[in-house]
Formats: structure tokens, C-alpha cells, sequence
């Protein structure tokens, strides 16, 4: 019974860390703390996509981050699930609003 029970009190804490890590780390808005969680992501290529956003502005797209020197495409078949570069279902709207607005 103490076995289950702190069984149950280690699946009850970790819990939120798993769900945390399937969660796609926004690539335009990661710090490079949260960049080093993607699974294969250290910390010289985190510095180095911190590096080419600066530099170079958002990525459109997540196949954008072959662009930053290190990764490849190999490297993005692997990387794709866990990365995500924001909605894009926002942008468009406030684009349409505002040629909408235009037309007046």
C-alpha cells in the first residue's frame, strides 16, 4: 500500500512537467531556457536561434529554422512536433479588418 501511494503522489507531481512537455515551444517568443527544452535543442543552438530571430526578425514558418546555422533538415523532421512559430490565424484577421477598413 505505501509503494502505491507514493507511486500515486510521484505521478500526482509530475504530472504537470509531462503535459508542460508536450505543449510546442513558440520558436518567436522562446527564451533560451524554454528553447532547451525542445528535445535535441542545447544551449549553443538555443543562443543561436535567439541569435538569427534578432538578427533577421520572426521566423514565418517552422521549416524557417533551418536557416540558423547547426540545424539542418534532419534535424527539422525531429524538431517539427515540438516547435511552433504562434497562430496564424491571427494575423490574417486583423489584415482583413484593416483592408475592410480601407474600402470605407
Amino acid at each position: 500500500m505505501r509503494r502505491f501511494l507514493r507511486s500515486l503522489f510521484l505521478s500526482l507531481v509530475l504530472c504537470p512537467f509531462a503535459v508542460m512537455a508536450l505543449e510546442p515551444v513558440n520558436i518567436n517568443t522562446a527564451d533560451a531556457a524554454a528553447l532547451q527544452q525542445i528535445n535535441g535543442i542545447g544551449a549553443s543552438k538555443a543562443q543561436a536561434i535567439i541569435e538569427y530571430r534578432t538578427k533577421n526578425g520572426p521566423f514565418a514558418t517552422t521549416d524557417d529554422l533551418t536557416k540558423v546555422p547547426g540545424i539542418g533538415e534532419k534535424s527539422l523532421v525531429r524538431l517539427k512536433p515540438q516547435i511552433t512559430v504562434g497562430t496564424a490565424t491571427t494575423a490574417p484577421t486583423s489584415t482583413a479588418k484593416a483592408k475592410g477598413s480601407k474600402a470605407k
